[in-house]
């Protein structure tokens, strides 16, 4: 088991809604918290000041119900400043779905809608095993991005590139942190927007939801690998 010498973890979400950011980060935030990092839970939707990216030893990156292309979406420009930011400060990032979009697209490679969505299990096998294991990771995504120059890919389908790793920061299209209070939370927010009726009309989200608790717990191992790995590559973490 690795331990983390001093650890300093932030975790940006995209909810403008506090109280479901504990649910929202998932497995993510145990797994940080498991390796000795404080972890912060921030946004920038609302207009919330960016954090300074040199002030933590990583950033953790989660989805969005918006597309990291649409420069229409008033915190994208200052959230991808941030994200810049901490690259060039070499702080590691973790992207995770839009996060990884928006990490390609800093990194620069392009983001566009995909050639078809996908919501729900994939298996996919790893270029690097020792950094992303083959298995079962869940999706749900309507974009796709393209590999950033320089960057190594890890795993790809028919869908698109699937995940990559450039120096410290990884990004995964798939959402390693999900877990049934992650998918409860994303359903407030689809009620909210009055997005879902017309998602329920297009995935059978009782079903996924089931698979989402059948599956919760090799999730998590998942998850906890993942994060492992991704400190342990990026080296902020020792034996």
């Amino acid at each position: 088991m690795s331990c983390v010498v001093t650890g300093r973890a932030l975790i940006l979400v995209h909810d403008a809604d506090p109280a479901r950011w504990a649910a929202g980060i998932g497995t993510v935030g145990p797994a940080l918290t498991a390796l000795g990092f404080d972890a912060t839970v921030a946004t920038l939707v609302g207009g919330e000041p960016a954090p300074d990216p040199t002030e933590v030893d990583l950033v953790v990156v989660l989805g969005a119900a918006e597309s990291a292309y649409d420069d229409a979406v008033p915190w994208l420009g200052p959230e991808r400043e941030f994200v810049a930011a901490a690259v060039k400060a070499t702080t590691p990032v973790l992207g995770i779905c839009f996060g990884a979009q928006l990490l390609a697209r800093v990194l620069g490679g392009a983001v566009g809608r995909a050639a078809r969505s996908e919501h729900g299990f994939v298996t996919l096998d790893s270029d690097d095993p020792e950094l992303l294991e083959p298995g079962t990771w869940m999706e749900f995504h309507d974009d796709a991005f393209t590999l950033p120059p320089g960057a190594l890919p890890l795993a790809a389908n028919e869908t698109g590139l699937q995940a990559f790793t450039l120096g410290p920061h990884l990004g995964v299209q798939f959402h390693p942190e999900i877990t049934p209070a992650v998918f409860a939370a994303w359903a407030q927010v689809w009620t909210e927007r009055g997005i879902g009726d017309a998602l329920g009309a297009a995935v059978d989200l009782p079903a996924l939801r089931a698979e989402i608790d059948a599956r919760a717990p090799a999730a998590a191992d998942a998850c906890r690998r993942l994060v492992e790995r991704f400190c342990a590559r990026a080296g902020v973490v020792r034996s």
